[in-house]
């Protein structure tokens, strides 16, 4: 099932709108793909005007930034810590944006989008 995402046919106040087009192919949403944690493994999605975006299905391995060194690292992910999106994305180590995550370097917060940004990049706290 596609998900639609026009104008509803009912205004906020409940009453009805009358659509002046029906539903559009650029409309068509599609289903979450939630970033968990194991071996790598990427999709590419069909964007606006054909370009492709990368998302992360399955993620091993973060980016890690330390502010204090100014350096990057490639990290090995452990966990899932907190979430401030869903405390149920914790039980099932899902990642997004603002997760806590723990790694081998120390605990940090997930600053990119994996579903959508294809890489995940982290923060240490």
């Amino acid at each position: 099932m596609a998900l639609w995402q026009g104008k509803s046919k009912r205004m906020s106040t409940g009453g009805r709108r009358v659509l002046c087009a029906g539903k559009r192919k650029f409309e068509i949403g599609r289903e979450k793909q939630f970033t968990k944690i194991g071996p790598q493994r990427s999709k590419a999605f069909r964007g606006m005007g054909g370009n492709l975006k990368m998302g992360v299905l399955t993620a091993e391995f973060a980016n890690v930034i330390d502010k204090k060194t100014n350096s990057a690292k490639k990290v090995k992910i452990i966990t899932v810590k907190s979430n401030p999106t869903d405390p149920n994305f914790v039980q099932r180590n899902i990642l997004n944006k603002g997760a806590t995550i723990s790694t081998e370097a120390g605990e940090a917060v997930v600053t990119s989008r994996p579903g959508q940004d294809g890489v995940v990049n982290a923060v240490l706290i």
